[in-house]
């Protein structure tokens, strides 16, 4: 049994484990017609990744669903329209007009 024991142990020390490669990316390079072409849950992933980022940068610690869905429609919709865009500077742009509003 002792001998079963030190194998299993040697075994599992050993054996391939799953792992996930880690990836860098750049967000100011992500093009507009890159986010529309996203599946829906990769690009909701990113948008929310995107709206955390700006709230934190702008001290907003609040999150407003209903505004944040329509902000994802708009930017999606402008980003349709212009497939080469950046999508990190039509976000900028989105959060300097909103902030002049206010």
């Amino acid at each position: 049994m002792n001998k079963f024991a030190v194998c299993m142990a040697l075994g599992l020390a050993f054996a391939p484990t799953a792992s996930f490669a880690q990836v860098d990316l750049d967000t100011t390079r992500i093009t507009c017609g890159e986010f529309v072409a996203l599946p829906p849950a990769d690009a909701d992933g990113l948008a929310a990744w995107f709206s955390g980022w700006f709230n934190q940068k702008l001290g907003d610690t609040s999150v407003d669903l209903e505004a944040f869905h329509r902000n994802v429609a708009n930017i999606a919709s402008f980003c349709k329209a212009n497939p080469k865009d950046q999508l990190f500077g039509v976000i900028q742009q989105a959060v300097n007009k909103a902030a002049k509003k206010h």
